[in-house]
């Protein structure tokens, strides 16, 4: 595949971005942030940052239109998840280029994703006479319960107002229209402590958490959603007692459930705790809702198109199968039509020798500035205004 200037421009950036170590914790997102951040400056955005802690640092640019319609928003993320154990065959921050692929940690979650949205903005930022404007968010320490997009959007007037918003995570540049809600729970048993030779004399926390468990395991949801899909429900962690030799006066154990948009959650809590049952506290541990953007509107249509003719396939709504900042930035962006959609490979996240491949990377690239440049020229469609208005 030969390379515009453009694509070639996305593919450099990702290898620089690959060479910053933003492992998650600590994070340390400062370093490419300010980076990004001078790029998007000397482009004519207008850049601020915001750290809830030093060096977790959030970048909000702003590139103003004449007013026509609210500015196109792009997010990321800046930060990776660890190396994991098992030995990399490739150094992890080099962001080698092998056989067309770029190598190394980030490479596909997401700085792929990052670098395409920054090329494509600062190129549209040379534009005259925009009817729109652009807005890029990129946040830090995703990696943990997407905390920088829910610091941002809890403080009022960090974010502006979008008309539209793309997440690039990793989707292999096929755009999704949503992703399910998290809720996850701690719970906790109490019991009895005694010598391990006579259990009789004490009551084991252990053997009640495993009773609860197994009552999970039998629950069903209700609820379904058309592109989201069911409910799910995952035991993630277990742990009890202190010692070998004693009865447990304590375990707790966490549950992963990831909602659809159809269900009541205050009385999917409630159901849940009469399953798990009355000696068995529970403590919410994250709530947060999920999305489902309509895939009739007029713009992700527009997406549907672009991406359909890059792909050579006909688009068909579907979800993402993991959590992203979405979750918190379209409520706060003030709940624009967003999608997933990204250069990055779904299943390389979070994997030993993870990669991206370059194509998917020029695709993209290509793909955000011919949405972008639709955006920032044409008049807004109807929808869009009274959307506005509401």
């Amino acid at each position: 595949m030969t390379l515009t200037p453009l694509q070639r421009k996305a593919v450099l950036l990702t290898q620089q971005l690959v060479r910053i170590n933003t492992v998650n914790p600590p994070g340390n997102e400062w370093v490419c942030a300010r980076f990004l951040g001078a790029m998007l400056k000397k482009a004519g955005f207008d850049v601020k940052y915001h750290e809830e802690i030093k060096g977790r640092t959030n970048v909000v640019a702003l590139l103003k239109g004449n007013g026509a319609r609210l500015p196109l928003c792009f997010s990321g993320h800046l930060d990776t998840v660890s190396l994991g154990a098992t030995p990399w065959k490739n150094a992890p921050f080099t962001g080698k280029m092998s056989r067309g692929k770029i190598l190394g940690r980030g490479s596909s979650d997401m700085k792929s994703g990052c670098a395409a949205m920054v090329v494509a903005s600062c190129a549209l930022a040379r534009e005259k006479n925009r009817r729109s404007g652009l807005l890029l968010v990129l946040t830090a320490d995703e990696e943990k319960s997407c905390h920088g997009s829910f610091y941002l959007a809890g403080h009022k007037g960090l974010l502006p107002k979008a008309g539209a918003c793309i997440v690039c995570e990793p989707t292999a540049n096929y755009p999704l229209i949503g992703h399910k809600g998290s809720l996850w729970l701690r719970c906790t048993t109490a019991g009895v402590t005694a010598h391990g030779s006579m259990p009789e004399k004490g009551v084991n926390a252990i053997y009640k958490a495993t009773q609860a468990i197994e009552r999970l395991r039998r629950f069903r949801f209700k609820h379904t959603h058309p592109v989201l899909g069911n409910c799910t429900l995952n035991v993630g962690t277990i742990r009890g007692g202190e010692n070998t030799n004693s009865v447990p006066d304590t375990a707790e154990f966490t549950v992963d459930i990831r909602t659809v948009t159809t269900i009541d959650r205050i009385k999917l809590l409630l159901a849940l705790k009469q399953c798990l049952g009355p000696e068995v506290t529970v403590k919410v541990i994250t709530d947060v809702q999920g999305f489902a953007s309509d895939p009739n509107d007029p713009w992700i249509q527009e997406v549907y198109a672009t991406a359909g003719g890059m792909l050579k396939e006909k688009i068909s709504p579907r979800a993402a199968v993991y959590f992203t900042d979405a979750a918190a930035l379209k409520p706060a962006l003030g709940n624009p039509p967003t999608i997933i959609w990204g250069p990055g490979e779904p299943d390389q996240a979070h994997t030993t020798n993870e990669f991206c491949r370059i194509d998917r990377i020029a695709k993209a690239v290509s793909a955000y500035d011919e949405i972008g440049r639709k955006w920032i020229r044409e008049a807004p469609a109807q929808t869009h205004v009274a959307a506005q208005r509401i």
